[in-house]
């Protein structure tokens, strides 16, 4: 019968401690620490924002952070982070965190987002070449050249415009223009 090579703990075996200062639970945001199974405890590591698992809490002697990398796999170079087995101090019991976690959940929920009110954009102003190929509705598409088409416009609209301009130059009997002062035809000479 063949050997079986026996089952082994799934934790990383390191005696390595981080030389930076020990992470304290109280001092980190309770959200970012996920307690629920203490077996497979989980923070965030304040670093590299990596979900780390935490060493020792099957009955270990220290707790720390799993070593890890910093970036996505298969993308970036695997970059040891610096806060890879760095300890980490339970200040906080079970129950606590529960509240602590039940807080920021509240306070979380009851924040509402700024409002943006964004300008209405406007149409860019078309091009000279674009405005000068316009048709209005009123001319006819009919196939003739626009040149036509404006010509015979005007020569529709030209003795309605020349009643205005000959009602225009009318004054009434005994009125002076009120559209400007008297200019004089001839020069004048103040003497002092």
């Amino acid at each position: 019968m063949p050997i079986k090579a026996k089952k082994r703990p799934t934790r990383t075996r390191t005696k390595k401690v981080s030389h930076r200062p020990p992470l304290k639970l109280s001092k980190i945001p309770p959200l970012a620490i996920d307690l629920r199974d203490p077996a497979n405890a989980v923070i965030t590591c304040e670093d590299c924002g990596t979900e780390c698992p935490i060493t020792g809490m099957k009955g270990g002697s220290v707790q720390k952070l799993v070593p890890h990398h910093t970036g996505q796999a298969h993308v970036q170079p695997g970059i040891r982070c610096r806060s890879s087995n760095r300890q980490i101090v339970f200040d906080l019991t079970l129950p606590e965190w529960w509240q602590a976690r039940a807080d920021a959940a509240r306070e979380a929920a009851n924040r509402r987002p700024s409002r943006v009110t964004r300008k209405p954009r406007t149409a860019p102003a078309p091009a000279v070449a674009q405005i000068a190929t316009r048709k209005t509705r009123s001319e006819p598409d009919d196939g003739r050249p626009m040149w036509l088409v404006r010509e015979m416009g005007w020569a529709s609209t030209s003795a309605a415009v020349r009643d205005t301009d000959t009602r225009r130059a009318q004054l009434p009997a005994g009125e002076t223009p009120t559209e400007g002062p008297q200019i004089p035809l001839e020069p004048v000479r103040i003497t002092v």
